[in-house]
């Protein structure tokens, strides 16, 4: 009898990572899925069983904005699951204005960088147990926008911003998902876990939730075959179950033709990942403490 490998997703209730959801449930995964609202939980529950009835799916809830709540959720997975196969951080947000958490920082910050660094971290011993786990983490070619990466002063700037400024600190917390790959990659060295990163193009879903004609927008785009979402999608499953992206790791990797990328500077400084690393260690303990 085989075991079904555990796939632990962010952001699975809509867009790239429910997708994922649904076809690794249809290859036969054990799905632990995180959710804010039952509801959108019940729906998506029904949606992947309407396709697999017999898919195992399991749903812990928690704010991903809120540090405490993270950690607590993964606590929560890792107690249930002492051997994980994979996790998957996908949930994302792109505010077109600065809203703060009640933990004092950035909404934006707190669920796109903090929030996958927390889970991982919470979730290290199960993935390790695992043997040859993969950890894949949403990046953009947005990193591309990112201005000027200031540390440790970006992690906790409450600012505001406008719409138009709201894309600079999106592509800023996008370089840092891509900068914590690589220097997760170096801290898991030896263990058997594999951590990449990806571009997953430009996609509709969730595409501008906070803009009013959004809908409008989605159905334009959906009608002139522009922002796919299953191509991002693909190039998610493919650095989960692919052998040859078992082959290296700290990679960040192209939508369509899968292949690495180089990223921008900092990207790719040992230097700069490793001090974003120690400062983000430090931000999230005054958080969390």
């Amino acid at each position: 009898m085989t075991t079904k490998p555990i796939i632990v997703i962010t952001g699975a209730t809509s867009g790239l990572g429910q997708l994922v959801a649904i076809e690794m449930a249809k290859r036969g995964a054990h799905l632990v899925l995180t959710a804010r609202s039952e509801s959108r939980a019940e729906a998506t529950q029904k949606m992947i069983k309407e396709s697999v009835p017999a898919a195992e799916i399991n749903f812990f809830y928690g704010d991903l904005s809120l540090m405490k709540d993270v950690s607590r959720l993964g606590q929560e997975i890792s107690d249930a699951y002492p051997k994980i196969d994979v996790l998957l951080n996908n949930a994302g947000l792109h505010a077109f204005e600065q809203r703060i958490t009640s933990e004092g920082i950035s909404e934006m910050m707190a669920v796109n960088y903090f929030a996958p660094w927390i889970l991982t971290h919470t979730l290290q011993l199960s993935l390790k147990a695992a043997g040859s786990a993969r950890i894949i983490n949403v990046a953009s070619e947005a990193s591309r926008n990112h201005g000027e990466l200031k540390l440790p002063e970006d992690l906790i700037n409450t600012s505001d911003f406008s719409a138009r400024g709201s894309s600079e600190i999106y592509g800023k917390t996008k370089l840092l998902n891509i900068m914590f790959t690589a220097e997760l990659a170096r801290q898991f060295k030896g263990t058997g876990v594999i951590v990449h990163a990806l571009n997953p193009g430009f996609n509709v879903t969730g595409l501008g939730r906070e803009l009013w004609f959004a809908p409008m927008l989605e159905r334009v785009l959906k009608f002139l075959h522009i922002g796919n979402p299953r191509k991002g999608a693909d190039i998610i499953i493919r650095l989960m179950i692919d052998p040859k992206y078992q082959e290296t790791t700290g990679g960040y990797f192209n939508v369509g033709t899968g292949n690495p990328i180089v990223p921008i500077h900092p990207g790719g400084d040992k230097e700069m990942e490793n001090k974003l690393w120690n400062d983000t260690r430090l931000v999230i303990h005054q958080i969390t403490k």
